[in-house]
C-alpha cells in the first residue's frame, strides 16, 4: 500500500499509470505465450508445426503491441521494468549463494568413518530424547554436524538428519512422504529421513508432524528387521543343502521357494536402496512391498528398536537448526563478495524465519552457529 501511494504520488497523473500498465500487460502476455508453447511441446506433446503458427502468431500480435507501448518507456513505462530487474537480482543473488552452500555442505559432510570413531568415543555422552536435525543435504552428513559435537560433545539418543524437499505435484501421500535411511553403525541410532511435500502440503502443527515422522520410523525399522531376517534365513537354508549341488528328492519345491525368496530379498534390498536416492518418484514396488512388511511381526531386535524410539519420543523432540554466516573468501572478487557479504545476509536476516516456516518450537529449538566460507 506505501508502494501504491509512493508512485501515484511521484507520477501524478493517470497518463503516466496507463503507460506502465500497458507495458505490465503485454510483458505478462508475451511471457504466457512463453510458458503456453513450452506446455505444448513438453507436457501436450503437440505437433510442431502447431506450436509453430501457435507461437508466431501470438508472437507478432503481442510484439507488436509491446514495441508500441515501448514509445512510452520515458513517460512511465519504466515503472514495471524497473520492478523486474529489482526482483530478478533478488531471486539471483538468494539462488546463487544457496548453491554455493549447498557446495559448501557436499563438499565438507562427514565421512562415515567420523560416526563410527564418534560411537566408540567415551567423551560423547548421549542425552534422552530425538534429535532433529535439519539440513539442505539429501546424502551425507552435514558439517554443523561435526561443529555441534566438537563445541558440546552430547548427542541424543536418536539422531535424525531431515531434509525438507519440494517435488512438483499437488500432494504426496503419508505413507509416500517420509524416506528413511540408516546411517552406519547401525547400534548409535542414526537415521536420514527425507521429507517430500508437494506444493498444496503442510507441515502443519509440530505435534501432528512429530507423530507422523516417528510412525513412519517405527514402520522403517520393521520393514529393515524384516529384511535382515529374510536374508539370514536363505543364508541359513542355503548352507544345508548337499555340498555336490544335487538335489534331494522332495526338496525340489523347497529349493524353488528359497530363489523365490532369494528374488523377492532382493528385489526388496533395491527398492529400499533407490528410495532414499530418489526424492521425486516413489515406486509401487515399494509401496507393496512396505505393505506386506506391515502384516510380518518384527523380531526381537526389531521390537526392541522400535521401542526405544518410542521411549526417545516421549523423552522429548528436539530440533537442531543450523544458523550459518556465509560468507565470501578473501581472495574473491568484489562483485561476489558485495553479493554474499551484503546483499545475501541481508535477505537472509530480513526475509528468511526457517523455524517459523517449518513450525519448530522456540523452546525445544537449538541453534548451532558456523561459518560458511564459499
Amino acid at each position: 500500500m506505501i508502494a501504491c501511494v509512493i508512485v501515484i504520488l511521484s507520477f501524478k497523473t493517470t497518463e503516466k499509470l496507463g503507460h506502465a500498465y500497458g507495458i505490465a500487460v503485454v510483458s505478462a502476455e508475451i511471457i504466457t505465450t512463453h510458458m503456453v508453447t513450452l506446455v505444448m511441446l513438453v507436457i501436450w506433446k503437440t505437433r510442431i508445426w502447431w506450436i509453430t503458427l501457435f507461437y508466431g502468431t501470438y508472437l507478432f500480435i503481442e510484439s507488436t503491441y509491446f514495441s508500441a507501448q515501448l514509445t512510452k518507456f520515458t513517460q512511465g513505462g519504466y515503472l514495471p521494468i524497473a520492478f523486474s530487474v529489482v526482483l530478478v537480482i533478488i531471486m539471483g543473488t538468494w539462488h546463487y549463494v544457496q548453491k554455493l552452500r549447498y557446495q559448501f555442505e557436499l563438499s565438507n559432510k562427514v565421512s562415515s568413518e567420523y560416526i563410527r570413531d564418534l560411537a566408540n568415543n567415551p567423551d560423547i555422552k548421549r542425552v534422552r530424547g530425538i534429535g532433529l536435525l535439519y539440513s539442505e543435504l539429501v546424502q551425507g552428513i552435514p558439517p554443523i554436524f561435526h561443529h555441534f559435537v566438537s563445541n558440546i560433545p552430547s548427542v541424543h539418543s536418536v539422531i535424525v538428519l531431515v531434509s525438507i524437499k519440494s517435488i512438483p505435484i499437488s500432494k504426496v501421500a503419508l505413507q509416500e512422504r517420509f524416506l528413511f535411511r540408516h546411517v552406519e553403525p547401525r547400534e548409535y541410532k542414526v537415521f536420514r529421513c527425507v521429507v517430500r511435500l508437494g506444493y498444496k502440503d503442510q507441515l502443519g502443527d509440530t505435534a501432528n508432524f512429530e507423530n507422523q515422522l516417528v510412525e513412519q520410523l517405527n514402520k522403517f525399522i520393521r520393514h529393515e528387521h524384516y529384511i535382515l531376517a529374510a536374508q539370514e534365513q536363505v543364508l541359513a537354508e542355503r548352507e544345508t543343502e548337499p555340498a555336490s549341488g544335487q538335489l534331494v528328492p522332495g526338496r525340489s519345491s523347497k529349493v524353488h521357494i528359497e530363489e523365490d525368496l532369494q528374488q523377492q530379498v532382493d528385489s526388496r534390498i533395491s527398492t529400499s536402496t533407490r528410495s532414499i536416492q530418489s526424492v521425486h518418484t516413489p515406486t509401487a514396488q515399494s509401496n507393496r512391498s512396505s505393505s506386506r512388511t506391515q502384516m510380518v511381526p518384527p523380531n526381537a531386535s526389531g521390537q526392541e528398536e522400535m521401542q526405544f524410539v518410542e521411549k526417545a519420543k516421549e523423552q522429548g523432540v528436539f530440533y537442531l537448526l543450523a544458523e550459518a554466516e556465509v560468507v565470501a573468501k578473501k581472495d574473491s572478487s568484489f562483485v561476489k563478495k558485495a553479493f554474499v557479504n551484503y546483499g545475501y545476509n541481508f535477505l537472509r536476516k530480513n526475509f528468511r524465519q526457517g523455524e517459523k516456516v517449518m513450525a519448530i518450537p522456540q523452546t525445544r529449538l537449538l541453534r548451532v552457529g558456523m561459518t560458511y566460507e564459499v
